[in-house]
């Protein structure tokens, strides 16, 4: 009896850190970046219908890519400061193995709740648009998704200012765009890559090498930001 009242008791106290957590992650601005998210797809989406755009998995990868990356944008660029401003950074540094205990946690729920909705978005232009394998293209998706969202709480961390790691983050994202028209589109190092775009007169084994390492040069570039960042977090007289 004893044994099922401490289950019940931890199940609850999970319960509310996450509700609790996910309240100041996605706190305020949050819903406004949904919208523009859903709305930037919907727009886009019927103007490439209205235009007689021919619809195909590459097409449908490009209109949610960019939503994708407003979704993650608030919460990797503003979640340091959002615990800044609820006078919460000073009690979390006071917890031991701070990083791994309560941001890393977070990380996780932001992009598990990212990857929920982009797979609700992908359905949704399963029906209009165009039929998609969900599980396949909300995977593909997460691969730069989680690389800028990594690169922004790097940023964070360093900056530690939301509208300041925001600024840097758009710079950071022209530069990339930039260089994907001059050097980069098609190749491993792009960010960007469309795994769903085979360039033509390029051999479908080739394609799928190039695919494959970018993956997981993004992966490996992941983790070393998660890893940066979360070592600058051990600098508790930077934060407070």
């Amino acid at each position: 009896m004893e044994r099922q009242f401490d289950i019940k008791n931890r199940l609850y106290i999970l319960i509310k850190m996450i509700r609790y957590n996910l309240r100041i992650i996605f706190a305020n601005r949050f819903i406004w970046f949904l919208i523009a998210a859903l709305g930037f797809f919907l727009f886009f989406a019927i103007q490439t219908v209205y235009n007689g755009g021919s619809m195909s998995e590459e097409m449908v990868y490009s209109l949610l890519i960019f939503p994708g990356i407003l979704l993650i944008f608030y919460p990797s660029v503003f979640g340091i400061q959002n615990d800044d401003d609820s006078r919460m950074l000073e009690i979390l540094f006071g917890i031991p193995n701070y990083r791994y205990k309560v941001w890393l946690v977070r990380l996780v729920m932001i992009y598990t709740l990212v990857f929920v909705i982009i797979f609700l978005f992908s359905a949704l232009a399963s029906v209009l648009l165009y039929k998609i394998n969900l599980m396949e293209m909300s995977y593909q998706l997460m691969y730069p998704i989680i690389f800028l969202g990594s690169m922004a709480f790097m940023f964070s961390t360093i900056v530690k200012n939301g509208n300041g790691t925001a600024v840097t983050m758009v710079l950071i994202g022209v530069a990339l765009l930039i260089l994907r028209e001059d050097l980069m589109q098609g190749t491993q190092w792009d960010v960007f890559l469309n795994p769903f775009e085979i360039p033509n007169n390029l051999n479908e084994v080739i394609w799928i090498g190039i695919i494959r390492k970018n993956r997981i040069f993004m992966g490996i570039a992941t983790l070393v930001f998660v890893l940066y960042g979360l070592f600058n977090l051990q600098k508790r007289e930077k934060f407070v």
